[in-house]
């Protein structure tokens, strides 16, 4: 018995294993509270960061899974908790520990029904207030005419619920207000200019002072999980591209790095190399788009040509390799699609050639530039504790003090052949986050300079059989994507479709945060805020 699992059956004596490729401690639902508040609290333990939470039909039963990481042990916990009660189910809300819980477990009562008991804000987060039904459970009847085309504007309620549980168990609803009554909101979105994809801040203003931020998603929901239940593992790979697409060949890693793990698959070394050094380059793509659209937000308009520069050098390598610019298909099980371009090596060369000089471009136009530095410069400042309770992983993270890097805390692929530097700055700021994105494309090119001319010989994709089926149990990956920890969690019950698959993206905690940031500031250091954390849409609303 680990010691996990030894202080787990101490706290709760009830708590039961479900073996898998990780052990899943199960929970009795009135358990959760004291058990999740030991697990925060405990210095001997102390999970500081909900690294997932899903939403689970099991059948006879509604539950979510959470993943609970220790940054300090480094140790991570999962647990499962579930209610029989299908028709008014309820579980105990954990968002007053981990506040990345708020928006993902809004997501749970959108896609499954469940009531957290204590959230301060339980309604629903993609669909439409008078949608009808939960779609991801496994009776939920998808007839058109059950939720036909809406011809009308949704009505925007100010109005949420809590609900708290009374001595006999029933839930007690209360009814609350997001705005108070002589609040002056406005709508920033959902135009993509500024807020960086089809989302609406409902914003509540003081003169040019931001009081509140109700954040509305969902614009663009495609049901992508739900998809994937009806497809085969290798037809669920082309959705991680079109999650975040800037992220589209490390979002297929983790996806394809999780079947892999369940199968025992071993990927070839060449295989191994050639993805990572994908993955590098679409980390550089990706902070290079990042700087030209935030600059621009910022005013800077030539920074914006110069940016796409330098990534368009990036989309013509991707171009000869796979055929695509952005959406590339190119990982899949067991290795990759096609064995790279003979001008790939060459062509990276030349770019990790020149890329030192035109970074100094970029710290002479706008890093040293005296208004951008006064837009950015202790504004929107992030705490180290904060980054981890809101779950901001990736360069925002590391913004403020967070060493978070999956690279290096579980390193997959080629990662562990190669050294590099984990960026880290503490002052959490829009200028930190800012220029945290710079220094990673140096470590960047550091790896691809160790990787080009060492790509062993050999087979590009392990041979896989055509229908493939996981053994039942439970499985989940992370890969260190361009805006932070990018998760895949599977269920499977030896089928060859998945009985649940979970994207667990970054953006949505990075725009759970965007409140707390804003809070106090104008609505001109909103858009820089905003812009600083760099999330991207699709990756949010799936």
């Amino acid at each position: 018995m680990s010691d996990i699992e030894e202080k787990i059956k101490k706290i709760v004596p009830k708590a039961v294993v479900e073996e898998g490729a990780f052990p899943l401690y199960v929970i009795p639902k009135d358990d959760m509270p004291a058990l999740a508040r030991r697990l925060h609290d405990d210095p001997d333990m102390k999970f500081d960061s909900l690294a997932a939470l899903t939403g689970v039909d099991w059948g006879e039963t509604l539950g979510v899974v959470y993943i609970l990481d220790s940054t300090t042990t480094g140790k991570r916990v999962a647990l499962k908790v579930q209610t029989s009660d299908r028709e008014n189910p309820s579980l105990h809300t954990v968002s007053n520990l981990w506040k990345s819980a708020e928006l993902n477990e809004r997501e749970v009562y959108d896609f499954y029904g469940i009531k957290f008991i204590g959230h301060p804000d339980m309604r629903r987060i993609f669909l439409r207030d008078d949608w009808k039904g939960y779609p991801l459970r496994k009776d939920y009847d998808a007839a058109p005419e059950i939720n036909p085309i809406p011809v009308t504007n949704e009505d925007n309620s100010d109005f949420t619920v809590t609900y708290s549980q009374n001595p006999d168990g029933t839930l007690k609803a209360e009814q609350r207000r997001i705005f108070q009554p002589d609040d002056y909101v406005v709508n920033i979105g959902p135009q993509h200019p500024a807020t960086h994809g089809v989302l609406r801040f409902r914003t509540a203003l003081e003169g040019e002072n931001i009081k509140k931020i109700d954040v509305y998603c969902g614009y663009i929901h495609r049901g992508i999980e739900k998809l994937s239940e009806s497809m085969t593992y290798p037809q669920t790979l082309h959705f991680t591209d079109r999650l975040d697409y800037l992220s589209a060949h490390q979002n297929r890693h983790a996806l394809c790095m999780c079947i892999e793990e369940a199968m025992g698959l071993e990927v070839p070394a060449r295989a191994q190399y050639i993805r990572t050094m994908m993955d590098e380059l679409t980390r550089i793509a990706s902070h290079l788009l990042f700087f030209a659209t935030f600059c621009m937000d910022l005013g800077a308009t030539t920074a914006f040509f110069y940016g796409f520069r330098e990534r368009d050098m990036i989309l013509d390598i991707f171009e000869d390799t796979c055929g695509a610019r952005l959406t590339m298909n190119y990982n899949k099980i067991g290795g990759v699609m096609a064995d790279i371009h003979p001008d790939f090596c060459r062509k990276v060369k030349e770019f990790i050639k020149i890329m030192p000089s035109r970074l100094q471009e970029y710290h002479a136009l706008f890093t040293g530039n005296v208004i951008a530095r006064n837009r950015m410069i202790g504004v929107g400042k992030l705490t180290l504790e904060d980054a981890k309770s809101y779950g901001v992983t990736g360069p925002s993270g590391r913004a403020s003090g967070w060493a978070c890097d999956v690279r290096k805390l579980h390193p997959y692929a080629a990662y562990d052949k190669v050294s590099f530097d984990e960026v880290i700055m503490t002052e959490g700021d829009t200028y930190s986050r800012y220029l945290l994105r710079l220094k990673e494309i140096e470590q960047s090119l550091h790896i691809l300079e160790q990787l080009v001319d060492n790509i062993p010989e050999g087979e590009y994709a392990a041979k896989t059989k055509p229908i493939i089926k996981l053994p039942a149990g439970h499985y989940f990956k992370q890969v260190e994507a361009s805006r932070g920890a990018f998760g895949v969690y599977i269920e499977s019950r030896e089928e060859k479709t998945p009985y649940r698959l979970k994207f667990v993206s970054p953006g949505l905690c990075l725009v759970g945060a965007v409140d707390h940031l804003t809070r106090g500031a104008k609505i001109a250091d909103l858009i820089a805020i905003g812009g600083s954390l760099d999330y991207v849409v699709p990756d949010i609303d799936r």
